[in-house]
């Protein structure tokens, strides 16, 4: 039996893990897009229900405060560019509470970055290029299948993302063995469709395809701008290769009054739900009011592109100090 105190991956994944992040400045160097570094710890966190957080206790005099370790650099990173930085990117650690799994570990590392004057489509051949330069399959890049949430939801289920029918819905996970959804999800249409998309389109996938889902339902982000064609989708992607998601993008949000109503809403939620109480962050706000640039941005989980990279079935296996090692 291996000594408890040594790194649980290898060292062979340790190097692979510096090529990769190398291949990543290089990348974006090659691009002009300036490297940043924003705080960890946080007055504020965000006010999403989906997630939970870490907080701790400043007890610096005069006052005592409530500190949140990020779960993303997001808000951050857009003081940046409303100060007017430019395209940035971003390198660092993210905190989830609860989220522990084969593909979760609560503290891990994500790239995250902003193309001030790209729409969504010029990010996601971005970073499917990013992601294929650094994921090959027999040699190869990997084939890119590029569709939108509704076409893909309908086409693996065979009901429609965007028009809500409880019992529609229900009749579906009876059916497909998905009872828990039923108790889970009572008539929150977008409980419903993390559950099924979770389960059913996920698994569906084409392995060692990497797949850019777009137009997501607009109930699914409160950072996201709404399509101006249709205000049910939102402008939103993600990135999913053998059914795992790895990357989440947005064409931002940039007007602070409907900011503020989707943060009141998500508060409300908590509340009704008996969730961790969460403040707005008003610095966020106060920048959007000063000006957000029109830009696209996404954020990428680096321990499960790694695992893609080295062919590990665990989280654990690329990380040197997963929580029950740390």
């Amino acid at each position: 039996m291996a000594a408890a105190w040594r790194p649980v991956c290898t060292i062979g994944h340790l190097r692979r893990r510096a090529q990769m992040l190398a291949a990543i400045r290089r990348f974006f160097d090659q691009r002009q897009v300036l490297e940043v570094e924003t705080p960890l710890l946080c007055r504020t966190t965000g006010t999403d229900p989906q997630l939970d957080f870490f907080s701790s206790d400043y007890l610096a005099p005069p006052t005592r405060q409530t500190l949140f370790l990020q779960t993303s650099p997001e808000f951050a990173m857009k003081r940046l560019l409303a100060a007017g930085s430019g395209s940035i990117y971003q390198i660092c650690k993210a905190f989830r509470n609860g989220e522990a799994g084969r593909f979760h570990n609560p503290e891990f590392t994500i790239l995250e970055w902003y193309r001030v004057g790209f729409d969504l489509q010029r990010l996601m051949a971005e970073a499917a290029e990013l992601v294929r330069s650094l994921v090959l399959v027999d040699g190869l890049p990997m084939p890119v299948v590029q569709i939108s949430y509704r076409q893909l939801f309908l086409g693996s289920v065979g009901l429609d993302p965007l028009v809500f029918q409880r019992e529609t819905y229900a009749a579906y996970a009876a059916e497909h063995g998905l009872q828990d959804a039923i108790s889970l999800c009572g008539d929150d249409h977008a409980l419903w469709l993390d559950f099924i998309f979770s389960h059913r389109v996920q698994a569906a996938m084409v392995a060692s395809t990497l797949y850019l889902v777009y137009g997501y339902p607009a109930i699914q982000s409160s950072l996201a701008r709404h399509s101006v064609d249709d205000p049910r989708v939102c402008e939103r992607f993600e990135i999913f290769v053998n059914g795992v998601e790895l990357g989440n993008g947005f064409f931002e949000l940039a007007d602070p009054d409907e900011q503020e109503q989707r943060f009141n809403r998500e508060i409300a939620y908590r509340e009704q739900n008996g969730l961790p109480a969460v403040t707005k962050d008003r610095y966020l706000l106060d920048a959007l009011v000063s000006g957000l640039p029109d830009c696209s941005g996404v954020a990428i989980g680096l321990d499960r592109l790694l695992m893609l990279v080295t062919g590990s079935e665990s989280i654990a296996e690329v990380l040197a100090f997963p929580l029950a090692n740390a």
